[in-house]
């Protein structure tokens, strides 16, 4: 484990990414800040929910929440434009972003989003699509409330539902 993430953090380093310590996971930014590696996992996350965008500072814009026929399309189409393999996340890849510890705003009680709110601002406090099927639910795919930062894996949602969507990539 330990060879494998410093090769993958000298990878990091020879792509011009530079890395930085968010909170208690080790992130890695991109040049030019619009997405994130997680050390952890080797996944690149975009920082931005889908309809937001990075402005070099943070998320600007309004999240859109998608239905699920909708939301693979969206990866397809980013993954196209971008000639990058974006994709949908499964449960527990979008599960290893949930960050419990960032659910509550010390200052005023208010509850967050259950993300890191430095590493993916403006996340909504709400269900995020995975690809992965609902476990006794046809028809319905499981999703991760970043409310609370559960995951529905038995009934998950309807395909038709709109929920928001974050894209990931696995590091080449």
């Amino acid at each position: 484990m330990r060879f494998h993430l410093t090769r993958l953090f000298l990878l990091t380093l020879f792509a011009g990414i530079l890395p930085t310590l968010a909170h208690s996971q080790p992130y890695v930014y991109s040049k030019d800040g619009s997405e994130v590696i997680d050390l952890m996992t080797g996944l690149v996350w975009r920082r931005c929910s889908e309809g937001t965008y990075w402005d070099s500072e943070t998320c600007a814009g309004a999240a859109e929440t998608f239905t699920y026929p909708q939301a693979r399309q969206r990866a397809h189409d980013q993954a196209g434009m971008a000639g990058l393999a974006w994709r949908l996340p499964t449960v527990q890849e979008l599960k290893s972003i949930v960050d419990m510890d960032a659910n509550l705003d010390p200052a005023n009680g208010i509850k967050l989003a259950a993300a890191n709110l430095s590493v993916f601002p403006q996340t909504p406090a709400d269900r995020f699509w995975t690809s992965t099927p609902a476990r006794q639910q046809q028809n319905h795919i499981a999703y991760v409330d970043f409310y609370d930062g559960l995951k529905a894996q038995k009934n998950g949602a309807r395909k038709s539902r709109r929920l928001y969507l974050r894209l990931v990539r696995t590091l080449k």
